[in-house]
């Protein structure tokens, strides 16, 4: 009976997951999240008319188009540059956070892990672990990264603007994943357990699977939501996905218990320094829709206002 206990943890931690992402979602508005990002910038139609008024109404159109493409040209390469110094410098930081971390766990936490690992390898069901096998490879290295590699490319195409944001996002964080990670097996050398040996600490694959799902997540919601409500949709699929895998890493027996908690922890970590920047870059999420339904308006008022100044020139 222990057994299937076991196995029911599965889907009622997603299922307690779900519930609480919809009651959540339900009690928030559907309004854009814009309340934490600041005032929301000019909208791009406004901004598109402006332009073409002023290339068709000055005799320098052509230089001013020039220059705001230089403007637009340096404004990415600062952005890149803030990018790269953000989320090299959350990587340090989520380094020696876990660094830190390392030495109480190595000698303090075989206590804790050896009891769970015991009792999960005398409760495990045979089929139930083939199945896990399969949801394990979610978090696996190569599965990872052709994943992020078909999202940035998705992305890059699909983006409103800033096209080379997500492709960089989630290329520097594969490289600053990689190589904090690897830096940490190399200074906390601990032991996993007698199925995996070479378990490692903190687990990569909560570490992976938290990293980038949240940011493929974040990157999506701010394309196609930017509401409150979506971001706890997204808040909430992270979670779940990030659930199973721990869940699979731990009922497989390839991690100690305390170094997958500390996988999850060090994946939040490297997690919220990318998207602070790609909000700092980009600017406020949920305002990239709205132009284009609010074009029509401007167009018109436009016309009036130019209507209504070439009057009384045409009068004089």
């Amino acid at each position: 009976m222990r057994r299937y206990l076991l196995v029911a943890l599965w889907p009622a931690g997603l299922a307690a997951i779900a519930a609480a992402t919809v009651i959540a979602a339900r009690r928030s508005p559907a309004s854009p999240d814009t309340a934490s990002d600041g005032p929301p910038p000019e909208p791009r139609g406004a901004q598109s008319l402006a332009a073409v008024t002023a290339d068709q109404g000055s005799p320098g159109g052509q230089v001013e188009s020039a220059t705001a493409r230089q403007d637009s040209l340096s404004r990415d390469l600062l952005g890149l540059i803030k990018l790269a110094a953000i989320g090299s410098g959350g990587g340090v930081a989520s380094y020696r956070i876990m660094a830190s971390l390392g030495p109480p766990v190595v000698n303090h936490c075989l206590a804790i892990d050896e009891p769970i690992f015991r009792w999960t390898e005398s409760h495990q069901v045979d089929w139930w672990a083939a199945v896990l096998r399969r949801l394990n490879t979610v978090g696996n290295v190569w599965t990872t990264w052709g994943g992020v590699g078909a999202a940035a490319a998705c992305l890059g195409v699909s983006w409103p603007k800033q096209r080379w944001l997500p492709p960089s996002a989630l290329g520097l964080a594969l490289l600053v994943d990689h190589y904090a990670t690897h830096r940490l097996h190399r200074t906390i050398s601990r032991l996993g357990p007698p199925t995996n040996p070479l378990g490692t600490y903190p687990a990569g694959g909560p570490d992976r699977v938290v990293l980038f799902s949240g940011l493929i997540a974040y990157l999506l919601w701010r394309e196609f939501s930017g509401s409150r409500r979506g971001k706890i949709c997204a808040t909430g699929a992270v979670a779940a996905l990030a659930f199973s895998q721990a869940y699979s890493r731990g009922y497989l027996s390839q991690h100690w218990f305390v170094d997958i908690l500390c996988g999850l922890l060090y994946g939040t970590l490297l997690l919220g320094p990318f998207i602070a920047a790609v909000r700092l870059v980009a600017g406020p999420a949920g305002v990239q829709a709205a132009p284009r339904r609010a074009l029509p308006a401007p167009v018109t008022s436009a016309a009036g206002a130019h209507g209504r100044a070439d009057g009384p020139l045409l009068a004089q």
